[in-house]
């Protein structure tokens, strides 16, 4: 998925009637954001399906345990921390992880709070 950088409104400007949402750039997403984000487990759930898939997913693709308005949310804060990137196509928001972008900041960060997931999950379901 492109950097939010690559598609901020200072850099390209939007086409005419194109919905944008707002996105922190690379320099400006930090630590503690991206940490709380990642410590709610609804949250940490759509980044695990985001990178299992490791592709774009419309929001409908996620089948959340909570409402419409609560899961509008969840992306919200995931979007807003910088952990993926939404981009409307057509009717459908888009949702792909900023991996390259998190990466750059945090090395390793994702793909171990990916991995101790994935652990956790394994260890529940093995109850």
């Amino acid at each position: 998925m492109t950097p939010a950088s690559a598609t901020d409104p200072a850099v390209t400007a939007p086409a005419a009637g194109a919905r944008t949402l707002a996105h922190p750039a690379r320099g400006e997403i930090r630590l503690e954001s991206v940490l709380h984000a990642l410590s709610d487990p609804v949250r940490l759930c759509v980044v695990r399906e985001l990178a299992a898939a490791d592709d774009e997913l419309t929001c409908s693709r996620f089948d959340l345990p909570v409402t419409k308005s609560t899961s509008t949310h969840h992306f919200r804060v995931l979007r807003e921390s910088g952990i993926v990137q939404q981009i409307y196509r057509g009717t459908a928001k888009m949702n792909g992880l900023r991996r390259e972008d998190l990466e750059a900041l945090f090395p390793g960060l994702l793909d171990r709070v990916l991995e101790a997931a994935n652990l956790q999950a394994d260890r529940l379901e093995a109850g």
